[in-house]
């Protein structure tokens, strides 16, 4: 196993990644990536299993302080460990290569490149609204299998975006962060327009929904832990992405001090950004439409402004899905990579290019998956079924956390955990409450995740050989 003064890095001689990421770009890095299609797409699913907005807000809430007791333990690891990888790193110095390399196979068959596949499609569907191109008219017939031309700008964005990735880290932080500024002063307009001018009424978020029946109450405390195990599939879904950041330590100036830093700022600010848009929905809408709407940021600037208000909210949408697939890339790409360094997938994913020192090889072979899912259109449920095994690994992760100080007690720990041991105490008791609940509630979606996880084992089996063999 690597020593952890030489976590992940090439071999001596080989060229290795550039740290070039400041603390702004660290944290518009994290925001950005968080902030991709669910903030505009995942309310129903959110709002559906609960009948009171302040429920609706509340969840919101929850979602976001669950995450935040999460970063506090990911902010002390990666402050030990500021290497590429992230969690995969943290998950192999705490259990061994087996766990981390599940962990990676997840992230590089279905968590990151389902998500860029995802985040691509919903670009490509909501460029509609800037480009009008017939996004559904079918290019191609196979059987019930259609290529339509929103296939076709998905795989271009995957393309394009792969290349910045490719040809330099400055390039992609830079369009990342663009991106991510054009999509913050979008929603601070939407917000604080939609509040001072916007055709929508403050008795939305005091009404029960029609559905909750004529005499609503909260039920008891088991249904109503229920009901908001079910809202935070989607909240979770939304706050994901959380830990770019850390896949990209080994490229963040001054590591120690600015990836704790950009992890709290960053969750903070998503989580503002995220009850301040909720507001403004249950402002614009009532609870009970607020159930039903798929599309709730078109049909929400719709009914404060003007009908065609929701072409201009397809516009933030794209734009959204644009920067989060870029920050998806850039960080999933650094899982693979670390993963290739340490011999436990193809040896090429943890070569260094020489001259834009980026991971092109795991940059070009996560976008070359992440086209075959765009083309499958199976990426959305291959995405709900890992949500569960996800948090389980968040899980893990945070119990690395004791494990470690256990473990290593004499490593420097340039942060501390916050609230150490009851807040990550605090996050494993809670998510794993959420995960019984989720079980019970969605136990095939959850049975499903756990094999696609499972399925890695004969490919960590023959690695683990070849490893060996080249050992010898």
């Amino acid at each position: 196993m690597p020593t952890a003064a030489n976590l992940t890095q090439p071999g001596e001689g080989q060229p290795t990644l550039l740290r070039g990421l400041s603390l702004m770009d660290s944290v518009l890095l994290l925001a950005g990536g968080i902030i991709g299609s669910a903030i505009f797409l995942a309310v129903k699913d959110a709002a559906a299993p609960l009948h009171h907005p302040l429920l609706l807000l509340a969840v919101w809430v929850l979602g976001g302080g669950v995450s935040l007791l999460a970063c506090f333990a990911f902010a002390e690891l990666g402050a030990m460990y500021p290497n590429s990888g992230g969690q995969y790193v943290y998950l192999r110095e705490a259990y061994g290569e087996f766990w981390a390399f599940l962990f990676g196979w997840m992230v590089f068959t279905v968590n990151y490149t389902g998500t860029i596949a995802a985040l691509c499609v919903g670009f490509a569907s909501y460029s509609e609204a800037i480009v009008p191109f017939g996004a559904k008219l079918p290019v191609l017939h196979v059987g019930s299998w259609a290529l339509t031309r929103a296939h076709l700008v998905a795989l271009a964005a995957i393309a394009v975006l792969t290349w910045v990735n490719v040809v330099g880290l400055r390039r992609a932080a830079v369009l990342q962060n663009i991106a991510t500024w054009m999509k913050f002063a979008a929603i601070a307009v939407f917000v604080v327009l939609g509040v001072a001018i916007g055709k929508g009424s403050w008795s939305h978020l005091l009404a029960w929904a029609p559905n909750a029946g004529a005499a609503p109450s909260l039920g008891s405390g088991w249904e109503l832990a229920g009901d908001f195990g079910i809202a935070l599939i989607a909240v979770l879904w939304a706050f994901d992405g959380w830990a770019y950041i850390c896949c990209a330590a080994g490229e963040v100036k001054d590591p120690q001090r600015n990836l704790p830093r950009s992890l709290l700022l960053g969750v903070v600010l998503v989580g503002v950004v995220y009850l301040a848009m909720n507001v403004v929905y249950l402002y614009a809408l009532p609870m009970g439409q607020v159930q039903q709407v798929e599309t709730i940021g078109n049909t929400a600037a719709q009914a404060l402004f003007f009908p065609s208000a929701g072409r201009w909210m397809s516009v933030l949408i794209a734009v959204s899905c644009f920067g989060a697939a870029c920050a998806c890339i850039l960080a999933g790409a650094r899982v693979v990579y670390a993963m290739g360094v340490d011999g436990v997938f193809f040896r090429s994913m943890g070569r260094v290019h020489p001259r834009y020192r980026t991971p092109a090889v795991a940059l070009v072979g996560q976008g070359i998956w992440s086209g075959v899912l765009a083309l499958s259109g199976r990426y959305d449920q291959l995405y709900t079924y890992v949500m569960f095994i996800g948090v389980l690994f968040y899980v893990l992760t945070v119990v690395a956390l004791f494990v470690l100080r256990r473990k290593h007690p004499e490593r420097e720990r340039p942060y501390r955990c916050t609230g150490y041991p009851w807040l990550p105490g605090l996050y494993v008791v809670i998510s794993l409450l959420w995960a019984g609940i989720v079980l019970v509630q969605r136990r095939y979606e959850s049975l499903a995740g756990i094999v696609i996880v499972l399925l890695g084992v004969p490919g960590y089996l023959y690695w683990r050989r070849g490893k060996r063999v080249i050992g010898r």
